[in-house]
């Protein structure tokens, strides 16, 4: 732990974080032990989008649970505001995500790049109107079980990206660059497994980057980097804050 205290000291660093920081959080990751798509192989089809278009019974589902996410309720824990306060003592310079929950914004990080999107929004397939979640899950709690677009009729979705779907190249050069100017790649609670995410991993070390890996699991990075640790998350990023040294 020595050296990564060190190695964040003395050069910038940039977080890419996946499901695992958020399980704390009362946030259920997917592959895991006890993922929700390890507990419910079936619920996969609701991160297809060619699923997601084609069954209106999938869809239904969605906004079933869309509308009992648990990200309504959670709230950071200690690792959203460890990442936070690395980033105010000006040592991380971005925060790069997987996730859509929101929780790295509600513990104060500022510069986070959502790579999957955010469930905070919707967004019509047809026409590209984003509007507030809470605005369309209303319409669901009152009975319509698979609202469309109000504006065109198009199929709504959370405004998150799912397999099968094309991401935002703005969103993705930002990540990049972010992964080529850091000294350190901090990787926390991802099982690098999903791209473009888990490539991030190597423009950092082609760029000169210290390569951290924090996760539970094995990944298949952990060959290539310079230190990986099993150390439970909400244990070890808080004493990465220098005021906590």
């Amino acid at each position: 732990m020595r050296n990564l205290a060190a190695w964040i000291d003395a050069g910038s660093v940039v977080a890419l974080t996946g499901a695992g920081i958020s399980t704390d959080s009362g946030i259920p990751d997917f592959r895991g032990p006890d993922g929700v798509w390890t507990r419910d192989p079936e619920a996969m089809k609701l991160s297809s989008i060619d699923h997601y278009v084609a069954d209106p019974a999938v869809r239904r589902r969605a906004w079933q649970e869309r509308l009992h996410n648990p990200a309504w309720t959670a709230e950071p824990n200690a690792a959203h505001h460890a990442l936070a306060a690395l980033e105010r003592v000006g040592k991380l310079t971005a925060t790069v995500t997987q996730n859509i929950d929101g929780l790295h914004q509600r513990a104060g990080a500022v510069n986070v790049i959502e790579l999957h999107g955010t469930l905070s929004e919707t967004e019509c397939l047809g026409c590209a109107q984003r509007l507030p979640m809470p605005q369309t899950l209303a319409r669901v709690t009152a009975g319509d079980p698979d609202p469309a677009c109000l504006a065109c009729g198009g199929l709504l979705k959370s405004a998150t990206i799912s397999f099968g779907q094309a991401m935002d190249l703005t969103t993705l050069e930002a990540a990049a660059e972010a992964a080529m100017g850091c000294d350190v790649l901090l990787t926390v609670g991802t099982s690098l497994t999903v791209h473009p995410a888990a490539g991030l991993v190597d423009v950092a070390r082609r760029s000169g980057a210290m390569i951290v890996i924090v996760n539970a699991a094995e990944t298949p990075y952990d060959p290539v980097a310079d230190l990986v640790i099993r150390t439970p998350i909400g244990e070890l990023l808080p004493t990465l804050v220098p005021a906590a040294r």
